[in-house]
């Protein structure tokens, strides 16, 4: 008898006397489950635990066909066990699932072995349901990993644009040796050297005798109180005076320091001291936390300010100059149209909800607001971009889409027949929800029908139904063999 594990060496003394319940004792402790087949397959006896609610009335399975009581997917895997069994007399292990009256799918590791001389053969079965959860949970530990993975690359992608843009000088500086571990661009114009050239080197430096000591006194000030307040020093050659401060943060187990260095004459409103001069609004549109272009009627983007070159997630104004904003607003082509239709009939556009997009693909949630100038030297347009995903982080993404899907068709009341719009709504919300069981499960649909309570079957009915099949097939557990 051919087998795929080592058997006995000795069957005659061992099983020389064994009864016939003995034997079927055996068969049943061997697995959750045992079936007792004829040689055409069909369920003749077969022993389940008693204490399963879930598996339900599988007595019926007496009198058929194994083939009949599994998914169609996995009915192949039967018939090969079945052949296996009847020229090899023992089969290899392979998953079946079992599809159930109450319409779920119960997976089972299948053994056939041949026994007696009228070719009947026995399967005893291991429940796999604990391993699906296990595996399920390990999918969803994997796919948060690369969540937050990807989520800290944005972080940093972010921290560095921000870091290497702000107009003031920013070093990074080992609490305890007191070296250079970073440095921004703006922090190598006032050294007269590179930011590589500054990393490494003890601080402070390039500072003349008094601003040193100031500056020694306010680091240790920062380690002891977390924050130090601004203070006055001098270039070593006396042609230029900063306001310095400093402040105190831990990485893993280290303590460093964020020294900022802000010209003395940058901090003055303007230059003849008045605080409303139009230098001094464009001052403040530049600082603005909020988003902020000027774009010509077209929609190529004129100029903006800091905040909405970062929300573009590009490095300079030049890099953004002369591009669409329907690139970074709404959907591409679409968005801006209406924009500019609000504008003429309106005058001005307020507070409409919509993504931005970056340029290395992230998204946040924002509200427009617009106004147009179409009678001047110039016609342009100004947008305002206040971003509110902290505002809407309470509720998931895919239930604010849905939310919003709902509202489209409820707009329809009165054009279209209740029955239809009810319709409607049933395929929308069922085509949401397999769409998220199948992202949860990386387009696993094995998984993502365990997810949805469905058998596989139904899911590729719906599947089809809702378009949403793929040509190239979908990522399915391999069968244990």
């Amino acid at each position: 008898m051919a087998s795929s594990v080592k058997l006995f060496d000795s069957t005659d003394l061992t099983f020389d006397d064994l009864e016939p319940g003995t034997a079927a004792a055996l068969l049943s402790l061997g697995g959750d489950i045992a079936l007792v087949l004829d040689s055409d397959g069909v369920v003749r006896d077969m022993t389940v635990p008693t204490a399963d609610s879930q598996l339900g009335a599988t007595d019926e399975w007496v009198g058929r066909p194994w083939i009949d009581t599994v998914t169609i997917e996995t009915r192949s895997k039967v018939d090969t066990m079945l052949r296996e069994a009847a020229s090899g007399g023992v089969s290899k292990r392979r998953q079946v699932n079992h599809a159930l009256t109450s319409g779920i799918d119960v997976p089972f590791s299948y053994t056939a072995l041949r026994v007696g001389r009228g070719g009947s053969i026995v399967a005893v079965g291991r429940d796999m349901r604990h391993v699906s959860a296990l595996q399920q949970r390990l999918v969803e530990a994997q796919q948060s990993l690369e969540r937050d993975y990807w989520r800290m690359r944005h972080v940093e992608t972010r921290y560095r644009l921000l870091f290497q843009l702000a107009s003031d000088g920013i070093l990074v500086v080992d609490g305890a040796s007191l070296k250079v571990l970073d440095a921004n661009g703006a922090a190598a114009l006032i050294f007269g050297e590179s930011a590589e050239q500054l990393i490494g080197r003890p601080f402070p430096f390039g500072l003349d005798a008094a601003g040193g000591r100031t500056v020694t006194e306010l680091l240790g000030t920062a380690r002891s109180a977390g924050r130090a307040g601004d203070v006055t020093v001098s270039q070593a050659d006396g042609r230029r005076s900063f306001h310095v401060s400093a402040s105190c943060f831990r990485q893993e187990s280290a303590t460093l320091l964020l020294v900022r260095f802000s010209a003395v004459d940058a901090a003055n409103l303007s230059v003849d001291g008045d605080a409303s001069s139009p230098a001094r609004v464009l001052d403040l549109l530049e600082r603005s936390p909020d988003g902020f272009a000027v774009t010509d009627l077209d929609g190529h983007i004129l100029t903006a300010n800091r905040a909405f070159v970062d929300i573009a997630e590009l490095a300079s104004l030049e890099q953004i100059r002369g591009t669409l904003i329907s690139n970074y607003i709404g959907r591409p082509g679409a968005d801006f149209p209406v924009f500019l239709s609000m504008l003429k009939k309106n005058g001005a556009v307020r507070l409409i909800g919509t993504s931005a997009r970056g340029s290395h693909g992230n998204q946040t949630e924002v509200e427009v607001s617009a106004v147009w100038v179409p009678d001047g030297e110039e016609p342009c347009i100004g947008f305002t971009l206040r971003d509110i995903g902290r505002r809407l982080a309470v509720g998931p993404q895919g239930a604010r889409d849905l939310t919003r899907a709902v509202e489209e068709l409820t707009s329809l009341v009165g054009r279209v027949s209740l029955r239809d719009l009810v319709r409607d709504t049933i395929d929308l919300v069922e085509r949401h929800f397999i769409e998220a069981a199948l992202e949860l499960t990386n387009d696993n649909r094995t998984s993502a029908a365990e997810v949805l309570g469905v058998s596989r079957q139904s899911l590729y009915v719906k599947l089809r139904r809702h378009r949403l099949a793929s040509p190239t097939g979908d990522r399915d557990d391999q069968p244990l063999s």
